[in-house]
């Protein structure tokens, strides 16, 4: 989540084969040439055999702001929403798992009510995951996002943003993983009482001695380290405490788009030996120094992460209903396949394209959990 809004109606640019199946293929204009033909048949290929798994969308803080508020029924997935996300573009999109981020605001830190409003978010994404078990279930390991893509339904996972909700205890951070959350974004957008956010101000230098006791908890519990938000010196500090791979859910590389939310080399350098993943967004801002962003230069970044550490730990972190603005190709949760169609014709093996889309996280996913069992 990057601001609150309220977006209008959106349209993919994508151009898209209608199919019966529950992961229905994303289709070529008929204008497309051979090569673009024969990057869309290999992102085809991938997304029927490994779940494309999203880093993070906010639609359970749109359904909590929307005209019903929190009414996940009033909201309408079934047919075309307002936002960035709907079942059938999901579908469009061949979204195999999807991180829902509960979103709190520091506002709530500030009035005192974060925990309360993390324990509301929480029923809302339950709610979005209980009123449609057509189309979703809850996974809380790497193995029930395995069972759940193959029986034709997506993998929900919870995901909290924003260290603040568990307002200085680790006995709430232990409550919210028994409710589902498998990451927790240590700051959003603003620094709390024992980490550091990337928009300041800077108050430990990094994390205080309790933040690096939240991470090895969260380690202990087997809960992602979620590095998007953090300032430079809290993402070095958590990674020289951290026993079990971290991720950035929805962050880029700062090489490329200077920005303080982006991810500097010194600190992705680090990822291969850690086992940590960076899930590229698909914020303009982010990803482009220019007024406006394309789906290549998302793909530019996918590209620099790869050649800088490798394939091994790069995905995806799209941010959907958590932008106010979209980059073009990547208008909304139908056009995933596009973008695995221009990373093949950029020359990504088959291989790299199922680290992409989902293994990188499953794995990280599966070495989390060991690493939990081994501590607790």
């Amino acid at each position: 989540m990057e601001s609150l809004f309220q977006c209008g109606r959106v349209v993919s640019v994508a151009a898209v084969a209608s199919s019966g199946l529950a992961f229905g293929f994303a289709g070529t204009a008929s204008s497309a040439t051979s090569t673009q033909e024969s990057g869309m048949e290999m992102a085809q290929r991938v997304l029927a055999t490994i779940p494309l798994i999203d880093g993070h969308n906010d639609l359970p803080w749109e359904i909590r702001n929307a005209e019903v508020p929190g009414d996940v029924r009033a909201y309408g997935l079934e047919g075309r929403t307002a936002g960035h996300t709907d079942i059938p573009r999901l579908r469009e999109g061949r979204v195999g798992g999807q991180f829902w981020s509960v979103y709190v605001p520091v506002t709530a830190m500030e009035e005192g009510v974060a925990a309360r409003t993390q324990l509301e978010q929480i029923d809302i994404a339950l709610a979005l995951i209980r009123e449609h078990p057509e189309h979703f279930e809850l996974a809380q390991t790497a193995a029930d996002v395995g069972r759940i893509f193959a029986q034709g339904r997506i993998a929900s996972i919870l995901g909290m943003e924003g260290g603040h909700v568990i307002e200085n205890s680790l006995g709430v951070l232990r409550a919210f993983y028994e409710l589902g959350a498998r990451y927790m974004t240590l700051t959003h957008s603003a620094s709390h009482d024992w980490a550091d956010s990337s928009e300041g101000p800077f108050r430990h230098g990094g994390l205080s001695d309790f933040g690096r006791e939240v991470v090895r908890e969260m380690n202990r519990l087997g809960m992602l380290v979620d590095l998007s938000h953090a300032s430079d010196a809290t993402m070095s500090d958590a990674l020289d405490v951290a026993q079990a791979p971290v991720i950035f859910s929805h962050s880029a590389a700062r090489a490329l788009t200077e920005h303080h939310r982006n991810v500097p080399d010194s600190i992705l350098r680090r990822l291969p030996e850690n086992g940590g993943v960076i899930m590229i967004v698909f914020y303009p801002p982010f990803v482009s120094e220019r007024q406006s962003a394309e789906l290549t230069d998302v793909a530019d970044h996918l590209d620099y992460v790869k050649g800088l550490i490798g394939a091994d730990h790069v995905g995806l972190g799209s941010d959907f209903d958590g932008i106010p603005t979209v980059v073009r190709g990547l208008e909304d949760v139908s056009t995933f396949p596009d973008l695995l169609a221009e990373l093949a014709r950029r020359g990504w093996s088959e291989a790299e394209l199922r680290k992409v889309a989902g293994e990188n996280i499953l794995r990280v996913m599966r070495e989390s959990e060991v690493v939990a069992r081994r501590l607790q």
